[in-house]
């Protein structure tokens, strides 16, 4: 299955009624006269339905602005001393704090897995059903849905607002756009103002921004994402996901014809007659399809396309066609589901007139579940087993060795130990791999090395070995740490060098 790639500028008309439904209908070749591959962008104006889509649509938006606006102000007890933010990008103390789980930079590994895992779970809901994250949660559609529905509250539906966009400039129109803008600049504004409050304690940066005593970064910050959620969900919408996303692209060479997508049942719909005309055909024995040709679908399309043209890139897979074509069919009393989730498979079986075909297992689907389980197996694996103890050592480079005037060999070491726990730790060095060797540490005790709490900590290890145990080689060395409180333990094998015979 192949996807139309669009030519032509949004909510310009192609089909004999587009005159009646204005640029929102449907969509013209580029005038190709001048030889300009450009054309100004035109408004699309999209009609509010009701239907399961929608309500589908209306609680994610309701989930996922309210998880975002709301998760900063969820505390989290992690003792005394430390954040008591629930979710929390501490990037002064470089740790990142997800409930109970902390990650540190050395943790980034954790990163690259959840980008990868979130990168095969779009692929698998896309070998599933298409756009699902495009039509349902990607935040520009949730965002310019938000838009949308105070766009409407404040001018109406999509008459009232063609008809506002064609009066002339008067104090009522005036009053409707300053307030309309006022209310997607204010959401805009917050939206901003919630993203930085993933970056420090929320109810302590809420006050610093309203004395304005924040960093100048967060007021930066600010007004950046104000802008671009202003610019992209209250203005350019469609052209995002058309021209900028790379999604689109991405997903048309990932589909296959067992994918399901929004498709149009021409087998029913075609011809396309009006409903009396369809009566006198059929009462003729002559062939009329169940499709009025009222551009319900494409009026509530948010990106302007005629669903009846084949699935195009502009597609977002919403669902809103459906609901709009099902209400036509239910008020014509004809069977709902011309417009719906199906499959090109499913479209080539009716048409040699075999049975439907529903393939959502196949080797494409397991092989992103089987990497989705995999990859997620093993990040919670490393985290359940993960060491809050760490420890480098790092020989010294001059001089390698030192002989001492009674023929021993000293060594030394910068030793660096971390404590990934809240709360002081003590631990104890040992060595293995040198028999009768000797360890101290620069100005501290060897069985009680102090470390503070989500610290690290470097001393100073000298290691001698006697003149009669003296290596006469360089020989492994193992350095190791445990505390004594919790059990936990560290290891490192450097060397340690003596002179060569």
């Amino acid at each position: 299955m192949s996807l139309v790639t669009p030519t032509r500028p949004a909510g310009t008309p192609t089909t004999r009624r587009a005159g009646k439904f204005g640029a929102a209908a449907t969509r013209a070749a580029i005038p190709a006269a001048n030889g300009s591959l450009y054309a100004a962008r035109t408004k699309i104006q999209s009609q509010m339905t009701r239907g399961p889509y929608r309500r589908i649509k209306w609680i994610l938006l309701a989930v996922t602005l309210g998880v975002y606006y709301t998760v900063p102000f969820i505390r989290w007890d992690r003792g005394p001393g430390q954040p008591s933010q629930a979710v929390l990008l501490d990037l002064d103390r470089g740790r990142f704090h997800l409930f109970s789980l902390e990650l540190w930079p050395q943790d980034v590994t954790y990163v690259m897995g959840l980008l990868i895992l979130a990168a095969f779970i779009l692929f698998l809901m896309n070998a599933v059903a298409g756009r699902l994250w495009c039509g349902y949660l990607c935040p520009q559609t949730v965002w310019t849905d938000l838009f949308l529905a105070v766009e409407r509250l404040i001018e109406g539906d999509r008459r009232e607002r063609l008809r506002l966009d064609a009066a002339p400039w008067t104090m009522e129109k005036i009053a409707l756009r300053t307030m309309k803008h006022a209310i997607w600049l204010l959401i805009a504004w917050w939206t901003g103002g919630a993203w930085v409050l993933y970056f420090a304690d929320a109810p302590t940066l809420v006050a610093q921004l309203a004395t304005y005593q924040a960093p100048p970064v967060a007021y930066v910050a600010i007004l950046t994402l104000t802008a671009t959620t202003y610019g992209l969900a209250g203005h350019m919408r469609e052209q995002v996901c058309t021209y900028m996303c790379p999604w689109p692209r991405i997903q048309a060479a990932l589909t296959d014809e067992h994918a399901y997508n929004i498709l149009y049942r021409d087998d029913r719909g075609e011809p396309r007659v009006s409903a009396k005309q369809a009566a006198t055909l059929r009462a003729a024995g002559r062939p009329a399809g169940d499709c009025v040709d009222c551009f319900a679908c494409v009026v509530a399309c948010p990106s302007g396309i005629d669903i009846r043209d084949g699935l195009q890139m502009d597609c977002i897979q919403c669902g809103l066609c459906i609901d709009a074509c099902d209400a036509t069919m239910d008020r014509l009393g004809r069977p709902t589901g011309l417009i719906g989730y199906d499959t090109e498979a499913n479209r080539r079986s009716r048409a040699a007139g075999a049975g439907p075909v529903s393939r959502p297992v196949r080797p494409r689907t397991l092989l992103y579940a089987a990497s989705i389980a995999g990859i997620g197996g093993i990040m919670l694996y490393g985290l359940a087993t993960r060491s809050f103890t760490g420890m480098s050592v790092l020989h010294d480079r001059n001089p390698l060795y030192v002989s001492l005037s009674d023929g021993a060999v000293r060594n030394g070491y910068t030793v660096r130990l971390s404590n990934k726990r809240p709360g002081e730790r003590r631990y104890a060095l040992t060595i293995d791999g040198l028999p009768h060797a000797r360890l101290d540490v620069v100005g501290g005790i060897p069985g009680d090395l102090p470390v503070p709490s989500d610290a690290t900590q470097e001393f100073r290890v000298l290691v001698v070995a006697p003149a009669d145990a003296a290596p006469a080689a360089s020989v492994p060395l193992t350095f190791r740490i445990a505390d004594a409180a919790t059990g936990e333990t560290a290891s490192v094998v450097d060397t340690f060098k003596a002179p060569t015979p």
